[in-house]
């Protein structure tokens, strides 16, 4: 199954956001600079992270995006499913109508094995936990360039 960049960037936006917040919104441009993401298509990510419910935008001269929930309640199972729409690899997965074969189909069982497998990984990850391994990273390439 390959993620769309909606849903790699917005992830990645999350992490971002999660990561450099100081108590005061962050702003697209910021995370768009830092991320490498096009600051238009990441306005989009966010509008859709927002109508979800997991962030909120700051109006005015200081505005910009805030958590709006603490990092360690926010799975990436959530993330993936808001911007990627489903986890399923094929559509029969989610619309078993849809196939032919219905429940005769042995290739469908495999298909939602597939899909509950990405799941169960996903859910096993909080945007917390991506800070902690981002922050040891980054604390171990400053280990060996000093």
């Amino acid at each position: 199954m390959k993620f769309s960049t909606r849903t790699r960037y917005g992830i990645r936006a999350m992490l971002d956001l999660a990561y450099h917040f100081k108590g005061s919104p962050v702003l697209v441009k910021e995370i768009a600079e830092r991320q490498k993401i096009s600051e238009k298509y990441l306005e989009h990510i966010m509008l859709e992270l927002k109508k979800a419910g997991f962030v909120q935008s700051i109006s005015g001269a200081k505005g910009g995006y805030i958590l709006a929930k603490d990092p360690s309640e926010i799975k990436l199972s959530e993330l993936v499913e808001v911007l990627e729409g489903t986890l399923a690899p094929v559509m029969c997965v989610d619309h078993k109508s849809l196939c032919l074969k219905g429940d005769r189909c042995a290739v469908r069982e495999v298909w939602v094995k597939v899909r509950e497998g990405i799941k169960k990984v996903l859910d096993s990850i909080t945007l917390n936990d991506l800070v902690k391994k981002e922050k040891e990273r980054r604390e171990n390439i400053l280990m060996y360039q000093i």
